[in-house]
Order: C-alpha cells, then sequence, then structure tokens
C-alpha cells in the first residue's frame, strides 16, 4: 500500500523554494478566489482523476485545501496511482495563516 506525508505549515514555507515541488490547491473555484498559496496550481479535487497523469511522478507534490481534509484524500489519490513523493498540508489554509504566511491571488 502507497502512502503520503504530512506536514505542517512551516515545513512547507521552507519546501517551497524547490525547483522540482508543485503545489496544488483542491479547494472550489469560490474558496481559491479569496486567495491561493503563491506558485501553487488550482486542481479542484474533482477534477484530480482527469488531470493527476500531467503530474510528473519526479517531482515533490504537496496538497492542500481549506482544513487539510480534501487535499488528504488528494495525496492518497496520488499515492494509490505509484506517486512517491507525496505531501499533505495537515490544517490546509488554515494552519497557513495561523502561522502568518501570506496568500496571493490566483493569475
Amino acid at each position: 500500500m502507497s502512502s503520503f506525508m504530512t506536514i505542517d505549515a512551516a515545513t512547507l514555507h521552507g519546501m517551497i523554494k524547490q525547483d522540482n515541488l508543485v503545489l496544488i490547491d483542491v479547494r472550489n473555484d469560490d474558496e481559491v478566489a479569496r486567495g491561493i498559496i503563491q506558485g501553487a496550481q488550482h486542481i479542484p479535487l474533482v477534477s484530480l482523476p482527469q488531470a493527476f497523469d500531467k503530474l510528473s511522478k519526479k517531482s515533490s507534490i504537496v496538497f492542500y485545501c481549506h482544513s487539510g481534509v480534501r487535499s488528504a484524500h488528494a495525496a492518497s489519490y496520488l499515492a494509490e496511482h505509484d506517486y512517491h513523493d507525496v505531501y499533505n498540508l495537515a490544517g490546509g489554509v488554515i494552519s497557513w495563516a495561523n502561522a502568518g504566511y501570506t496568500f496571493s491571488a490566483l493569475k
């Protein structure tokens, strides 16, 4: 059985500068309209089954959502499809904001 790793906001903040990091926001459009972690791609959770095969298995992939539940499902889905460097942001954007980190507008 494949699995993913759970990380906190401080760990993600440190990982963001990595060249091979893919950060994915799985929230709904209305949630993302309020702000996104800089550098993230928006792939709603419902769209992940159609989009995941475009993600490189050589990249570190971090998923996040509002509280960490939907992103845990996304991370589990990728891990089940033989992706090995997969992470979930525990607490989602709530933990990101509580740690004092900022958001940007979706581009």
